[in-house]
């Protein structure tokens, strides 16, 4: 009992400080619950905080044990609601703890589970994922529910952990429950997980940003003059029900001042990506002297937070125009036209200056990152005259380039994925494994109604994962790219693509060809072999 008490109040003092968590669970199913993960630490101790007494690692019998960064309920019982604390111990003998509510719902008859127990929609564009699966080796699904009924029809696309269905719409929406078996130590367990599934973004509320003013700014006034002062803030996606952007005047709200020195107005509005921001201006028709000891304050709410920022006023000193003076000026334009022109300069050869860097200093070791392939090939494949080029520029051309001259190494379909494998679950895995994704854009990937199953996985891992880069290669003109798919739409729209033009001969086999240059350039830096690194 004394070392977990011990644990916490040095956590508390001598670690970063970090909000607690609920979990919600179902009576009678297993549970498991994880400590945030710590790189550095060697070691972690999971406690009960309403009893402050450690929870051992297994022993025979047990029901509540823990296994290293894990906390296990074999089953759970509505006893086991409460607080725990799981404490990370560091090589330089500092800890850091993570508290965590878990309260434990009672199972009843004919509902297939409580309301508590919903995880929100993560995704939004047809995918879900079975939540929490992941803290659970050796799990197996048994059964999906939408709605509490049994999903069936060809509509469903069932993965490892995961259904996919194309072009959601409103009649998915839902509530997805996912039901799987776990195995530990020959003893099967139940557990259920719930996400809620949305398949249009609504409206969200997110952390507040007031974009200007700063807190603490100071803005330099002379008397008798009018003044204006702006605030903006983000306060969401979409329109949001709750939205204040107001000023205050020493804490007092500007609509309740007994003065017509001082008016305000707000508008809200809609940028990019549907982010909803709000913007007000307190207009002063006159600085007085007393306003140069008040504090205006911008006031910002949604329903999430609410924040401030306060700004003085300072009356402008009277300028003395000097030699030195006009030197500074005169310096900082000299300043500002060599910065201008080194950016033109870069803007114009960035390409040729980011491989001859490459190439000149080229690490020598490097950090395993846990891939394999610097990148996996998409590409149309069906019988046509233009898919016969696609597949010789595929499998003869970009390997002489990229693999023979420039050492890269590719995962090509056909080539890279050996007979007998499932192919769904090889392309998945191949494509964790890649740093980078090439998509082939060609008239007919445009008119193709059904996108092959690598490209769908491939545009969730980047909008959505974030985690693999894509290089588009527009191997012939697209046009206004209106008949591509919205996804790809929005990758063009942020980065373009790499257009082939039907390069010469001559050129096609050169890995200096300014097509060619784009595409390493893309690429991933060329690392040294790692004697860690696993053929996938």
């Amino acid at each position: 009992m004394m070392e977990c008490v011990h644990l916490i109040f040095l956590s508390t003092f001598f670690s970063i400080s970090m909000t607690s968590e609920t979990f919600d669970t179902m009576e009678g199913e297993a549970f498991v619950i994880k400590c945030p993960r710590w790189r550095s630490a060697v070691k972690v101790t999971w406690c009960h905080t309403d009893t402050n007494k450690a929870i051992p690692a297994e022993e025979e019998g047990s029901r509540i044990f823990s296994l290293k960064q894990f906390l296990l309920f074999l089953p759970t019982s509505r006893e086991d609601s409460g607080n725990y604390t799981c404490v990370t111990h560091f090589s330089n003998n500092r800890t850091n703890s993570f508290n965590m509510n878990v309260q434990v719902h009672p199972f009843k008859e004919g509902v297939c589970f409580p309301s508590q127990i919903r995880y929100p929609n993560d995704t939004g564009i047809g995918k879900v994922v079975c939540p929490t699966i992941d803290n659970y080796k050796n799990a197996t699904i048994t059964q999906w529910y939408k709605d509490c009924k049994p999903l069936q029809g060809q509509r469903y696309y069932k993965r490892e952990k995961y259904i996919f269905f194309n072009n959601p719409g409103k009649e998915d929406d839902g509530y997805y429950t996912c039901q799987f078996t776990y195995t530990h130590r020959g003893n099967v367990f139940n557990v259920s997980a719930t996400r809620i599934f949305v398949s249009k973004a609504k409206h969200s509320p997110l952390p507040i940003q007031i974009l200007f003013p700063k807190d603490k700014d100071v803005v330099k006034v002379e008397l008798g003059d009018a003044l204006s002062l702006k605030c903006k803030a983000r306060l969401g996606i979409k329109k949001q029900p709750i939205a204040v952007v107001t000023w205050d005047v020493d804490n007092i709200p500007v609509k309740h001042l007994n003065s017509s020195r001082f008016q305000e107005k707000s508008y809200f509005f809609e940028g990019r990506e549907q982010v909803h921001y709000g913007e007000t201006t307190l207009n002063i028709t006159e600085v007085r002297r007393e306003d140069l000891q008040a504090n205006f304050t911008c006031v910002v709410v949604n329903e999430m937070h609410n924040t401030k920022a306060t700004v003085t006023l300072e009356l402008k000193a009277q300028c003395e125009v000097d030699l030195p003076h006009i030197l500074l000026i005169i310096g900082s334009l000299l300043l500002l036209l060599a910065i201008a022109a080194s950016v033109i300069l870069y803007q114009s050869f960035r390409v040729d200056i980011v491989l001859l860097y490459r190439e000149l200093l080229q690490p020598y070791s490097v950090k395993d990152d846990g891939k394999v392939y610097d990148a996996y090939v998409i590409y149309p494949k069906s019988h046509t005259n233009e898919a016969d080029f696609v597949e010789y520029f595929v499998h003869q051309i970009m390997p002489d380039i990229l693999e023979n001259k420039c050492g890269y190494k590719l995962c090509i379909y056909g080539r890279d994925i050996y007979p007998g494998e499932d192919t769904a679950s090889a392309i998945e895995k191949r494509m964790q494994k890649s740093r980078r994704l090439i998509i082939l854009l060609t008239q007919q990937l445009i008119n193709c109604k059904e996108h092959a199953y690598d490209q769908h996985i491939a545009l969730y891992n980047a909008l959505i994962q974030n985690d693999t880069k894509v290089i588009l290669l527009e191997m012939e003109a697209i046009g206004t790219y209106e008949k591509l798919q919205e996804s790809l739409r929005f990758i063009i729209k942020q980065q373009g693509t790499i257009k082939w033009k039907e390069q010469h001969p001559a050129h096609t086999q050169s890995s200096n060809s300014k097509f060619w240059k784009q595409v390493r350039y893309h690429m991933p830096l060329r690392l040294k072999p790692s004697h860690s690194a696993n053929a996938g």
